[in-house]
């Protein structure tokens, strides 16, 4: 249970150079996001050739994969759409209301309320009310980050099932295939409404993403969905929330997002990650109770 909590922040820590790239990169988010689970497709074909890896599956289980690759595929166009119109410090910020709606998905699809898991999300709620003091002076980034962390928990969710079932490198590389083939399907529409200066990468977009694809996608996520076989995707996706944290002092550092460090932003710092303490260790406490050794 330690390795898994171990193998999680590890991702965590990977997910917050995650805005970074999508400051840096130049494309905007639909090319940004259809190039890198292009790129991360390719990534895992090799790693699964690798590893010896068979790919064999039935159609429709292929299919099932890859719906889900769509979700995480749109929580990233937002994303960075949310980043792109706001900052990053705004974007990643909004992903910790992925912790809320996992919350909120999961008592509708399990029809029954989780009041533990509903508290420590209104507690995590209100830590980023107080880091960014109510701020609505990005609402269109706010509302598009909002939007992003919902489809990252209905995709924390379904791949939380998967997970039990096939190997995690193999989810990711069906789901990244699922990503390429469908967002590619719409770009061209995307595309016609906003327009791209170029569909050609640069060398430094290519650097970036090959680097974005590689470990903040690729490594990430297969750490993620290793995880995601013994932890809860609740508590998963609350522990995300610490990614903000580091992606906003990246951004203080490199980017010189204005935003002023005060006594607010420490009070909400510290509910932030007391939500993450306080459902870990209710996680650890029931596990042991179900599994002793």
């Amino acid at each position: 249970m330690k390795k898994s909590y171990l193998v999680l922040h590890i991702a965590v820590i990977l997910a917050g150079f995650t805005g970074v790239f999508g400051r840096l990169i130049s494309l905007n988010e639909g090319l940004l996001v259809w190039y890198r689970v292009f790129f991360s497709a390719i990534w895992l074909f090799l790693i699964l050739k690798l590893f010896k890896v068979s790919t064999d599956l039935a159609r429709r289980e292929n299919i099932n994969i890859a719906k889900v690759g769509l979700l995480i595929t749109i929580h990233w166009v937002f994303f960075y759409a949310s980043i792109k119109y706001s900052n990053i410090s705004i974007g990643v910020v909004c992903y910790c209301l992925t912790s809320f709606f996992t919350a909120v998905f999961g008592a509708i699809i399990r029809r029954k309320i989780a009041v533990t898991e509903l508290l420590l999300s209104l507690m995590t709620l209100a830590g980023i009310g107080l880091i960014f003091h109510f701020d609505v002076s990005y609402q269109f980034g706010i509302a598009l980050g909002t939007i992003s962390s919902a489809f990252a928990a209905l995709y924390t969710i379904y791949n939380e099932r998967l997970v039990r079932h096939y190997d995690s490198k193999l989810i990711n590389y069906y789901q990244m295939i699922g990503g390429t083939i469908g967002l590619g399907m719409v770009l061209p529409i995307y595309l016609y409404f906003i327009p791209a200066p170029s569909l050609v990468l640069g060398l430094q977009d290519t650097f970036y993403l090959l680097l974005l694809s590689l470990f903040c996608t690729v490594g990430l996520y297969v750490l993620f969905a290793e995880s995601l076989k013994r932890i809860p995707a609740f508590t998963v996706n609350l522990s995300f929330n610490l990614e903000p944290i580091y992606a906003i002092i990246i951004a203080f550092l490199f980017f010189g997002e204005s935003k002023a460090v005060n006594s607010s932003f420490y009070i909400g710092l510290v509910l932030v990650m007391s939500s993450v303490l306080l459902q870990s260790i209710i996680s650890i406490r029931r596990k042991s109770c179900i599994d002793p050794q």
